[in-house]
């Protein structure tokens, strides 16, 4: 079947340099945090939970319960566990322009801390991609944030792939907005730290794979909602195959200059893309190791 004239496939870097800003009222894009500017503005700001914050599901909530130690009967210098640090974040990513309260309610659930190295505790819940060992990172709080509220749209996602599974931060708080999840992630001891970090959860509804994760998960597909956590100088194919028709796919496209690019499937052999916001990520690269 011919493609049409306004489908590129795969989709080039130039696609993505020149397009105009994402739409919506009441919005404008917000700037990127760098760690340094995030450091110095990591206030513990009191949060107000929005009127209709998402609920988590009962066992996201016994389960993250169980993560926790239980309050101490004197004050303790580790206050990365408190619900008030946890709060202040997700208040500081919706001050970035982060509107979408189900995304927010997640946020505020997924413990962070849990996710990075014990020594670098005291920054769990600053607005900075972290390092995670084998050149990795946990993103920023608000680009997890941003990210997932683009694919969402408001609506609900049924099935979600996730390329780039890192330590597992960003797996955990999709499993509170969507009702299946799968993870791929090609670095093998990143993956069993995952799999380690996740496994006090005990999250039911996310699925971790170690492969590719340029060539998807063709036997689960198709996803209404596809994130990668890796640049790439353009949009694998086979991931485009796999998002279904009306699906939203978010990616950060890119070499040295990276933006983020929803790309909506419109049909069968149909693709809308549109260009949102700078962002800085690790290379996407094939293979396993």
């Amino acid at each position: 079947m011919k493609e049409p004239k306004n489908s590129t496939f795969p989709l080039p870097l130039s696609s993505v340099t020149g397009a105009a800003d994402r739409k919506r009222e009441g919005y404008a894009p917000a700037r990127v945090a760098t760690p340094q500017t995030a450091t110095r503005n990591a206030v513990h700001t009191p949060y107000v939970a929005p009127k209709a914050s998402a609920a988590p599901s009962k066992s996201h909530s016994d389960a993250l319960q169980r993560s926790q130690p239980a309050a101490p009967a004197a004050p303790r210098p580790d206050l990365m566990v408190s619900d008030a640090i946890r709060r202040a974040m997700v208040l500081r990513v919706a001050k970035q322009g982060v509107q979408d309260r189900v995304v927010l309610g997640a946020l505020e659930t997924v413990p962070r801390h849990a996710f990075i190295e014990p020594a670098l505790s005291a920054q769990a819940y600053i607005d900075a991609s972290l390092p995670i060992g084998h050149n990795q990172t946990i993103s920023q709080p608000y680009i997890v944030a941003r990210m997932i509220e683009v694919m969402r749209n408001d609506g609900p996602l049924q099935r979600v792939l996730e390329i780039g599974t890192g330590c597992g931060y960003q797996a955990a708080v999709l499993s509170c907005v969507a009702r299946e999840v799968y993870s791929i992630e090609r670095i093998k001891p990143l993956h069993e730290l995952a799999k380690a970090n996740l496994r006090p959860l005990r999250i039911a509804n996310l699925r971790l794979h170690y492969g590719d994760g340029m060539l998807g998960l063709p036997q689960v597909a198709p996803f209404d909602g596809i994130i990668l956590a890796a640049a790439g100088l353009e949009v694998p194919r086979a991931l485009l195959e796999q998002l279904a028709i009306g699906g939203r796919l978010v990616a950060p496209v890119g070499a040295q200059v990276q933006h983020l690019q929803l790309i909506t499937r419109t049909g069968k052999a149909e693709w809308m893309s549109e260009t949102l916001e700078g962002c800085h990520f690790v290379p996407l690269r094939p293979g396993t190791v």
